[in-house]
């Protein structure tokens, strides 16, 4: 099963994947954990070049070269754990690129969705997760991190688009979407989470 986490900057997705890491580790589950942009060599390559504050990059550009990292992601990473029967946790998936390029830099949705499925063999996340956290949250939190990458220095209007996109997909892929309020105490927010994952037999 592939279980993807999704969420605008600083929503703590990666806080709730090590959490549930732990606790499923420590039950003696095996879980495979990886991430977009990134997870391979190429991907992670093509992670610093997409993140680099210094560059100014097309948004049709953007959506190429994260597409790339996750075809080598998908061919290399996801698909032969699937086929070994582990679940997988991903950080990030194409919902991602559907919110910050389709939404947020306003490209065509469809269009983006189609050149996703095809970079990841038509394959689609089981659960999302979206970490959701208002935006002013977000960029609170990004001011205390410091050393802003080039998405986390868009203004404050791309990032209410992307807010907002992200809502159009967990409204349009109802079946596979679990909104979980970032703003929760981290151990509350893991315990719901692993409280679906239970319930959805994501792990054996």
């Amino acid at each position: 099963m592939l279980v993807t986490f999704e969420g605008i900057e600083a929503a703590g997705k990666s806080t709730l994947i090590a959490a549930l890491v732990g606790v499923l580790n420590g039950r003696g589950e095996s879980v495979l954990v990886t991430k977009e942009p990134g997870g391979t060599p190429l991907g992670e390559a093509l992670r610093g070049v997409f993140l680099d504050p210094s560059l100014r990059i097309d948004p049709v550009a953007e959506a190429m070269l994260l597409n790339a990292s996750r075809a080598q992601l998908v061919a290399d990473v996801i698909v032969p754990a699937l086929r070994r029967g582990e679940a997988v946790l991903c950080d990030r998936f194409f919902d991602s690129t559907i919110a910050y390029q389709g939404y947020g830099r306003e490209l065509d949705v469809e269009q983006l969705l189609e050149l996703c499925l095809a970079a990841t063999q038509r394959i689609a996340p089981d659960l999302t997760f979206l970490v959701d956290i208002p935006v002013e949250v977000s960029a609170e939190r990004v001011r205390a991190r410091g050393g802003a990458d080039r998405l986390e220095r868009e203004d404050a209007l791309f990032h209410a688009r992307v807010h907002a996109g992200y809502h159009q997909l967990a409204r349009r892929f109802p079946q596979r979407y679990v909104v979980l309020d970032g703003t929760l105490a981290p151990q509350t927010l893991a315990a719901e989470a692993l409280a679906v994952l239970d319930r959805r037999r994501v792990v054996s």
